[in-house]
């Protein structure tokens, strides 16, 4: 590999949410909570950004803005930025869209709480499927708008999760549901929609006047082979779907809050010209348009590297937790593990594992619904890193039974 993803970088004192907000994010408490584990001995595989070094190439090209030296109010002009991330999603996924549909956001979570207020009326709901990125919920909570979800099954038990068409059609005929919050692919659970699931959902909304956000922000973290479908690119002529996309989950760049919105309805389009904030952050500008410019190759690799490492979590169950129910993720870097054989249905999971094992992580209730007694373990880390956490993980959860 030309890049190296062993590398441990200390990101303490950064004011990262990893290392430094763990306490008030997951336990909604203050730096005086006390752990049997020192701050920097714990683990950490929770929230969803990454433990690797940003590419290079996003670097230079922050820099090459620094060195302008001006940062006044910024807005992107011209084609500059629209090309690249246009050549990016025709090489990615062979589909584009028209430079007027695109429309900058400092992140997809400000931009689902904008687009579903645009969208839904105090009477309204939003539909999500289950388990659910809680953020979906927070966008309906935050406009004082209610919501509907539609259970995923895992039909075999296996890890492998499907849609309930009829629990979904049945849902989206409600007359009050006018928008559905798709994941595509889907967090937590890790799959790729295939193209007669992706048909079916849209049109199963198109029939019952439903408008889709389909909020794409992983499309690029596949298993290597396998091949992301936009869902616009399925409907080129309709106006009903907006998609969501970012280069913070690909290349290690949350924090630079910056995402991609594109919008083919003219309503929609007309609120966003009325009430959007079409500033961006210069050196958030820059950052985007150098990775998709120049970040091929890393990400290439980046797949590389999480594909073993997921193969490692596999090994690792299969041999230490039998009972544990995981597949491993067509798409992200989140494992979705179903702990349910080892502890209580009410256990408070994440404190269970910060207590007794020094490691941090996400447990299912975040997620809405239909996510009790599940896990979900980020492994976009060093492989010594997930090495130790998993060695860790196994040892509570044996001792447990």
């Amino acid at each position: 590999m030309n890049y190296n993803f062993d590398e441990i970088i200390d990101r303490r004192g950064t004011s990262c949410l990893n290392t430094d907000g763990f306490r008030e994010y997951i336990f909604h408490a203050d730096e005086n909570m006390k752990f049997p584990f020192a701050d920097d001995e714990f683990i950490r595989m929770w929230v969803a950004d990454m433990d690797f070094a940003t590419p290079d190439c996003i670097i230079d090209g922050i820099k090459k803005r620094l060195d302008r030296r001006i940062f006044g109010y910024t807005r992107i002009f011209g084609d500059e930025y629209y090309n690249a991330f246009r050549a990016w999603t025709e090489k990615m996924y062979g589909w584009s869209f028209q430079r007027e549909q695109l429309y900058p956001s400092p992140g997809v979570i400000p931009a689902l709480y904008e687009l579903t207020g645009y969208i839904c009326g105090p009477e309204d709901k939003v539909l999500m499927m289950t388990p659910s990125y809680a953020y979906f919920k927070y966008a309906a909570d935050h406009n004082d708008i209610g919501y509907v979800y539609s259970d995923l099954v895992d039909r075999n038990h296996n890890g492998y999760y499907e849609i309930d068409f009829d629990d979904f059609r049945k849902k989206a005929a409600d007359p009050a549901v006018k928008l559905f919050i798709f994941c595509n692919p889907h967090n937590p659970t890790g799959r790729v929609w295939t193209e007669e699931e992706l048909r079916k959902t849209a049109e199963i909304c198109f029939e019952n006047n439903v408008m889709i956000i389909s909020d794409e922000i992983h499309c690029d973290l596949l298993r290597s082979g396998l091949t992301h479908t936009p869902l616009a690119k399925l409907y080129p002529d309709s106006d009903q779907i907006i998609t969501c996309m970012a280069p913070s989950k690909t290349f290690n760049v949350a924090g630079l809050q910056f995402s991609n919105i594109i919008i083919p309805n003219r309503k929609v389009q007309e609120m966003c010209q009325k009430y959007h904030s079409f500033d961006v952050n210069p050196l958030s500008l820059a950052g985007a348009q150098a990775a998709y410019e120049g970040g091929y190759d890393w990400m290439i690799e980046l797949r590389k590297y999480l594909d073993g490492n997921f193969a490692y979590v596999k090994e690792c169950l299969n041999e230490h937790l039998t009972k544990a129910v995981f597949r491993v993720p067509e798409a992200t870097y989140l494992g979705w593990v179903d702990i349910g054989e080892y502890i209580d249905k009410d256990e408070n999971i994440p404190l269970l594992f910060a207590n007794k094992a020094g490691v941090l992580l996400e447990g299912g209730n975040m997620f809405v619904h239909n996510s009790d007694t599940y896990i979900r373990l980020n492994v976009a880390c060093p492989r010594s890193v997930l090495k130790e956490g998993l060695k860790r993980i196994c040892s509570v959860l044996s001792e447990e039974n």
